[in-house]
């Protein structure tokens, strides 16, 4: 046994490590593996000889929500009477749930799900005469689940869940004097999730790592990044981007190299190193609280550029978010094109005034 354990923890290190983490909105996914049912609450002894299998597809609309519709074949076994007579419970179920990931960008993803469905069961050898053999009966079910990423496309899947179903004749007993019952069953499961269909990539799943994925970029000239840096930046403005330990007399950060596409919120490939360091540093000195001030050169309507550096500062707010700074240290706040630190009559000046600052409270 623990050899197996063994096995199964560096299984798990090694494919975590080698795992790209990276998600995308609008993706389908298919899944088959294995069931352990058991009885909970019911009027036989449950025993452990106990099987099934199940099927599923599942759309995730976001990185935290999805949809799953999942069929499984359970077979379950309990024990009543004496001589001892074993009820042999063969069930089709289909169920429909909703999914939450807790923390989706991570390799090691738990989530809760939550849904109902219809059991149908089949009979033999009930405690109770009269009970059908055959018969239909509602479940709610709920339970909790780990995605563990083995690639890009594959993901392992371990979930428990609590099943209770719309009446006592499930396994085909009623407790004497027994009104309005219900029983209930736990099932165990493992297997293997693959996504053959994938939307938008993650903006604010992107780790330091993951810069892999624009390989066809340009290369990052960060020769003329620190040249407009020197030209347009004002002396009591601290251009270091990050630092270990902030002196508490600096209030005011600008975020050199983390930049937006025009018109629009999406970053640009260098500004995730920043922000990756930018999270440390928050992490380490939890103390300090951020506005997060978005930007935008002057290039359309005051109104619309307004609306634009909220989204740029929302979007930065999201990333040190799912990075694991707390929501309630953060405020976003989009300023337009006010404060411009270069000349927006150059594209050079206008792509450093598309820019965040951070403000110490």
């Amino acid at each position: 046994m623990k050899k197996i354990i063994t096995i199964l923890i560096l299984f798990v290190f090694f494919a975590a490590q080698s795992v790209d983490a990276q998600l995308a909105k609008n993706s389908w996914a298919v899944g088959a593996g294995f069931d352990y049912p058991r009885y909970v609450n019911s009027n036989i002894t449950a025993t452990s000889a106990n099987y099934g299998a199940y099927l599923s597809i599942q759309r995730n609309f976001t990185e935290h929500v999805g949809l799953r519709l999942s069929g499984a074949y359970l077979h379950l076994e309990g024990e009543w009477g004496a001589p001892v007579t074993t009820t042999v419970n063969n069930t089709i179920a289909g169920n429909l749930n909703l999914l939450y990931y807790l923390v989706p960008c991570e390799p090691v993803s738990p989530y809760l799900n939550v849904g109902g469905g219809v059991a149908y069961r089949m009979l033999t050898d009930q405690a109770t005469p009269g009970v059908e053999d055959n018969a239909a009966s509602g479940v709610f079910n709920a339970g909790l689940g780990v995605e563990w990423h083995l690639g890009n496309d594959f993901k392992l899947v371990t979930e428990g869940n609590y099943n209770l179903v719309a009446n006592s004749e499930f396994d085909g007993a009623l407790g004497v004097g027994e009104i309005n019952g219900k029983d209930s069953y736990m099932t165990a499961k493992i297997g293997v999730l693959y996504y053959f269909s994938k939307g938008e990539p993650s903006k604010y799943c992107k780790l330091y790592s993951g810069l892999s994925v624009e390989q066809k970029a340009a290369p990052i000239d960060y020769a003329r990044i620190e040249e407009i840096v020197k030209r347009y930046i004002p002396k009591e403005v601290v251009k270091e981007v990050v630092v270990e330990k902030p002196v508490k007399e600096e209030k005011r950060w600008v975020l050199v190299g983390v930049n937006f596409e025009f018109n629009s919120a999406k970053l640009t490939p260098e500004s995730y190193p920043i922000l990756f360091d930018a999270a440390k540093t928050l992490l380490s000195n939890p103390e300090l609280k951020v506005e997060i001030q978005g930007y935008t050169d002057n290039i359309g309507s005051e109104q619309y550029n307004k609306k634009l550096s909220q989204m740029r500062a929302e979007a930065v707010m999201k990333y040190l978010i799912a990075k694991g700074v707390s929501a309630d240290r953060l405020t976003a706040v989009g300023y337009g094109e006010s404060n411009s630190i270069a000349d927006n009559k150059t594209a050079e000046g206008r792509a450093a005034n598309r820019r965040i600052e951070f403000k110490v409270k």
